[in-house]
């Protein structure tokens, strides 16, 4: 009976260790995730400022005299 109760004891610890890992995974795929969000929304931010800033330029040529 010692032997079953070891082999349970066993077959648990392996699967909790299983269930840990998948869950680093699946936490380490997240944090991928989220940086790569948060890369492509700084990229995004930064070209929308370049063009806000391209048409304040095309703007401000536009209605200034040329003297």
């Amino acid at each position: 009976m010692a032997d079953s109760s070891q082999s349970l004891s066993y077959q648990a610890g392996e699967a909790k260790g299983q269930a840990q890992e998948k869950a680093s995974n699946l936490m380490d795929k997240a944090s991928d995730t989220l940086q790569s969000t948060k890369e492509s929304i700084q990229e995004a931010g930064q070209q929308i400022a370049a063009k806000a800033h391209g048409a304040a330029d095309a703007l401000k040529d536009a209605t200034t005299f040329n003297k």
